[in-house]
């Protein structure tokens, strides 16, 4: 096979996408770990969320049973 005139441009060509191909993959790759990260602190504020919700009730809190109504200041 003969080289054309074309073979440097295609050379050039397909570097520049291996390149961008590269750089795709680190680009993923970092967003995978964001998600894994942002997934994490999801979860923790789930379960935070949860033991605010059930965790005075379990302790045994004496306010548990209160409402908001008894929180307001006197001179309401």
């Amino acid at each position: 096979m003969e080289p054309t005139n074309d073979t440097p441009h295609t050379d050039q060509r397909l570097t520049a996408l291996e390149i961008k191909a590269s750089f795709t993959e680190d680009l993923l790759d970092q967003l995978d770990k964001v998600i894994v990260r942002q997934q994490q602190q999801i979860d923790a504020l789930v379960r935070e969320v949860a033991a605010l919700k059930t965790g005075p009730a379990r302790d045994g809190d004496v306010t548990a049973g209160r409402s908001l109504r008894d929180e307001l200041p006197p001179h309401f």
